[in-house]
């Protein structure tokens, strides 16, 4: 279940940069869900939602797909640059197709892990936009 923190007093944050914290807060959230939740005993392999109803012809991949498009929005909504956003996209379509492999796109699930990757891109990407001077900026937040 995806919940925030919120500030003290049920006040909203007027710091820009928590706010894009704590939508990358929950993405995080949802993007361990899919790709890391589950660890198989005995080993350090770790795998997720996307690799279990990726084994649902179709269906499976497509709504995780979907999900994973999700996050990609979110990241736009805070202000993920097109390039960034590409990228993205890139990966959560590799996944999607890949994926829609019987048993090998799930064995591909658990090794690829798009949105795991997306959330490392897209935090290096707010990391590297606070350094430059400006705020990281994410009107999502104020909605959400």
């Amino acid at each position: 279940m995806l919940t925030r923190a919120g500030s003290a007093g049920g006040k909203p944050e007027r710091n820009e940069g928590g706010k894009a914290a704590s939508v990358v807060a929950d993405l995080d959230i949802l993007a361990s869900l899919l790709d890391s939740r589950s660890r198989i005993p005995g080993t350090s392999i770790r795998f997720g939602l996307d690799a279990l109803v990726g084994l649902v012809p179709v269906v499976g991949d497509a709504a995780t797909g979907i999900v994973s498009a999700y996050i990609v929005w979110r990241a736009r909504s805070c202000g993920a640059g097109n390039v960034l956003v590409a990228r993205m996209l890139g990966n959560v379509l590799l996944d999607t197709i890949a994926g829609s492999v019987p048993i090998l796109g799930s064995i591909f699930d658990v090794y690829f892990k798009p949105n795991n990757r997306n959330i490392r891109l897209l935090r290096r990407y707010l990391g590297k936009a606070e350094v430059g001077g400006r705020p990281a900026k994410c009107p999502a937040a104020q909605r959400a």
